[in-house]
């Protein structure tokens, strides 16, 4: 990977195997795939955004303003674009699929907010939800709605009354919600699945497999279950004291002070929550091992191999907000101070390609054995070393270079310095001489 870099961090580009990224920090950067094509832009992210791939592009401005559209050439002919939460439209070339709609005055929307069309009339005064061939009428929601159609029916006075129904399938009915509810699901079976509470009294949860009891909802209770697997839990004063037993299965909570618990291999433990948190899995043909404090305070990710456990472990460590340290246990290591973003985004590749550089201080790059690069102060101060080389910039100002033999000082940048080679007795003036190359720079952040 190469990089370069102007006006301290604002300015640069880079280039690696999967493609090239570059502009000015944070007012515009984008993302190009090895065929040049552009696949991310932002302006002031996350203000703006356009992403573009085999599938077609979509660009927002602050998730609220969305467009989208096709890749040209493709057979698809979709457009849509959405001013939230005003206005919605798609246009697909097919009226079953393509619509217009004005929020809250007249509309539908298909496909969205989990259902397959949304109607509404001067919202809420009249709603229409269709899922599954299933149709839920509301005038005005949430207040009263009826329920029709694939053998459902139902009516609801909330909150006074609800119920709805479907012969041997399921019957739910509630009274004064949320205080009293009956949900029975699963009617064909010999157990069916019932719930039922009577807030804050009692509730119970059970089918064939598993019964569970609350009293004094929720703090007292206990939950039994036989399959899949067995476990056994009891509670007391819940969330504070709960203990759990069964097939991979193990908790041990005297909240808040000490919770351990073990579910499919996956070990947790907080002492004192939310102060420190560690938790420990297997994933990928790695043993991993993620610790926090106060989550965002200090944060770190260790990563060791499951085959060769020998082998030193990967790290990635954040004290928020003074430094953050990638270390990939081959021999690849870097360092960044200051860095407050990181603890708070730690999957966002864009964060980190945008904001993550205009807090770096301090960076040190380490590529390989003997290939090491220091920034300072927004790369106002430079130092790279590579075999049998090395670097050394003070901005536009000072400039040393030792290269197999020789080292060269120049000043404003190759105007007037000196020369000095291991064949020679004596340091050699020169003037105007800019033909020397600096080094091709590693540094990229994670």
């Amino acid at each position: 990977m190469t990089e370069w870099q102007g006006l301290g961090p604002l300015v640069f580009e880079k280039t690696a195997g999967d493609g090239s990224a570059g502009g000015v920090r944070p007012f515009y950067v984008w993302r190009k795939n090895t065929a040049g094509e552009t696949t991310e832009a932002s302006v002031l992210y996350p203000l703006f955004i356009y992403r573009a791939g085999p599938g077609g592009s979509h660009w927002s401005v602050f998730s609220m303003i969305n467009s989208a559209s096709p890749r040209p050439g493709t057979e698809d002919k979709y457009h849509a674009f959405d001013l939230w939460p005003v206005y919605f439209s798609r246009q697909t070339g097919d009226p079953a699929t393509s619509y217009h709609a004005f929020f809250p005055i007249v509309g539908t929307v298909k496909n969205r907010i989990g259902q397959d069309s949304w109607s509404w009339v001067l919202f809420p005064l009249y709603g229409r939800f269709e899922k599954n061939n299933v149709t839920t009428t509301a005038a005005p929601w949430p207040f009263v709605k009826i329920m029709r159609g694939e053998g459902n029916r139902g009516i609801a006075l909330w909150p006074l009354f609800g119920w709805r129904a479907k012969d041997g399938a399921y019957r739910d009915q509630y009274y004064l919600w949320p205080l009293i509810y009956k949900n029975e699901h699963a009617l064909w079976k010999l157990q069916p699945e019932v719930r039922l509470g009577v807030l804050p009294f009692y509730t119970r949860e059970q089918d064939a497999d598993v019964i569970s009891e609350d009293y004094l909802w929720p703090f007292f209770g206990y939950t039994d279950r036989t399959a899949p697997f067995r476990y056994h839990e009891t509670r007391y004063f819940w969330p504070l004291f709960v203990q759990g037993r069964g097939d991979e299965r193990y908790l041990n909570r005297w909240g808040p002070f000490y919770t351990h618990s073990i579910v499919k291999g996956r070990d947790k433990t907080w002492v004192l929550w939310p102060l420190w948190r560690q938790i420990r899995w297997d994933a990928a043909g790695l043993a991993q091992t993620k610790t926090t404090v106060l989550p965002f305070l200090y944060w770190s990710l260790t990563e060791r191999s499951l085959a060769r456990p020998q082998l030193p472990p990967a790290r990635h460590t954040s004290l928020w907000p003074l430094f953050t340290v990638w270390d990939n246990g081959a021999g690849q290591r870097q360092v960044q101070v200051l860095s407050p973003l990181d603890s708070f985004f730690t999957t966002n590749e864009t964060i980190r390609l945008v904001y993550t550089p205009l807090f770096a201080i301090y960076r040190y790059d380490r590529r390989a054995p003997g290939t090491v690069r220091q920034d300072f102060l927004f790369n106002l101060i430079t130092y790279q070393r590579e075999p049998g080389q090395s670097e050394f910039h003070f901005g536009p100002f000072l400039k040393v270079q030792r290269n197999a033999g020789t080292t060269r000082v120049s000043f404003l940048g190759g105007l007037l310095g000196l020369k000095h080679s291991e064949d020679r007795l004596a340091w050699l003036p020169f003037v105007f001489d800019f033909s020397a190359k600096p080094l091709k720079s590693q540094l990229t952040s994670r």
